[in-house]
């Protein structure tokens, strides 16, 4: 069999038959609406009382997008049934916006308004009005970049302020995080923006993606190289990585809040995301990818040379800009993004290397990447794969990555397999 066809095979098989199964027999919580989200490593529900914007609008991103993509009714009403919770129990009726956490209950626990977290409610609201034709997702999609303009925006130095309080006032500075900027935020918000402008052709989201496009290439990426640094003061300056209170990916600082090097750090998933999420970007706006080609093979290549494991396969989590893998690990959401990026990379340009790094992480992925009790990915694994943690979910980890991987690289291997046909 064409091997094209043996890896798309074993995608569609594997999401089909074991990864949206598992999240669709034991997530929704029909008692208090929304989703259960803290799994342990055999799916066992572990009584975590909360329940994350991040993790509630990813799940909504994910049910809507199976649906869009073929993967039947069920998908369509899990995604309703996301809505209702984020819409009922996390938006904000007095200030507007989405709150940060609730309870299982749906009381809230956190009323900040947290940008990355806008983000995703931004992505999943638009992705579940263009899957099902239902406009109450575009309307509090829109509803939800209005209010980033208005009280995010940063009129002096472009971007966004990305910490706040519920009444949108900015966060206080260091570890509260008001006098930091992202490049995951702002990634994300290109992301978001993406799927609002292709749900409503308004000429405002346009411009405001190609904005936030600009800011990427201009301010947040590595001069030289084009890798993502992670971190920046207000104004653009890079800044040494630190733990915010309020937080994502809190799992990889050292305890004292640090990263290694902070100053000389980029994330090689990152890298592809903000690659292939670019040029996913430019071909909704109706732009060439040529028009950012030089970074984009930049971000690519240096994935391509420094952070794909030529013995083991998968991708390392990350390491300097201008050299080898620091940290050696292989990390879930790496793994998935790394394999969109190469895919469509090596669609969009025919470099064999990038076809090859696909196959790399695939391999792994599927050998050692899948637990095997519930069809997830595991977390975290060693170089060679052997699980160092073990949680099938929790806030941070849904499936927002795992099954857009295998939506993504299942429907751009079907595009390589009919263009040879």
């Amino acid at each position: 069999m064409d091997q094209l066809q043996a890896w798309r095979n074993e995608i569609e098989n594997h999401l089909r038959a074991k990864m949206l199964p598992f999240w669709l027999d034991h997530a929704r919580d029909d008692r208090y609406g929304g989703f259960i989200t803290h799994f342990d490593r055999s799916g066992i529900d572990t009584g975590e009382d909360e329940k994350s914007l991040i993790a509630q609008t990813r799940l909504l991103y994910s049910f809507a997008s199976a649906y869009r993509n073929g993967y039947g009714e069920r998908c369509r009403e899990f995604a309703e049934h996301a809505l209702d919770y984020l819409l009922s129990k996390m938006w904000d009726n007095n200030s507007g916006g989405f709150f940060w956490m609730t309870n299982r209950k749906g009381e809230v626990t956190a009323s900040d308004k947290i940008l990355y977290g806008q983000s995703f409610a931004i992505y999943a609201l638009s992705e579940y009005s263009l899957a099902t034709g239902n406009s109450l997702g575009r309307q509090y999609a829109e509803l939800t970049f209005d209010l980033i303009q208005k009280h995010a925006t940063d009129t002096l130095y472009g971007g966004y302020f990305e910490m706040f309080d519920r009444q949108w006032n900015l966060a206080g500075p260091g570890p509260k995080g008001g006098d930091r900027k992202t490049l995951d935020v702002h990634m994300h918000l290109m992301e978001a923006y993406t799927s609002l402008y292709e749900c409503t052709s308004m000429s405002l989201h346009r411009r405001k993606l190609m904005e936030d496009i600009e800011i990427l290439m201009k301010c947040a990426i590595h001069p030289v190289h084009a890798t993502g640094i992670p971190q920046f003061t207000t104004d653009w300056r890079p800044a040494p990585q630190i733990k915010f209170d309020i937080i994502w990916g809190w799992d990889r600082f050292q305890p004292d809040g640090t990263k290694p090097d902070p100053m000389n750090n980029t994330s090689y998933g990152h890298n592809v995301e903000l690659a292939w999420l670019l040029m996913h970007a430019l071909d909704t706006l109706g732009k060439p990818v040529e028009e950012y080609g030089v970074p984009i093979r930049k971000m690519l290549d240096h994935a391509v040379a420094y952070g794909i494991d030529r013995d083991h396969g998968g991708v390392y989590v990350e390491g300097p800009h201008d050299g080898p893998a620091r940290d050696l690990t292989k990390e879930f959401w790496q793994q998935c993004e790394v394999m969109i990026g190469m895919i469509d990379a090596y669609r969009r340009f025919g470099d064999e290397r990038y076809l090859d790094a696909y196959g790399a992480v695939h391999r792994f992925l599927f050998a050692k990447g899948i637990n095997p009790e519930t069809g997830e990915l595991w977390p975290l694994l060693t170089r060679e794969g052997v699980p160092i943690w073990t949680h099938t979910s929790h806030s941070w980890k849904v499936n927002y990555h795992s099954v857009r991987a295998m939506i993504q690289c299942r429907t751009k291997l079907d595009e390589l397999i009919e263009a040879r046909r």
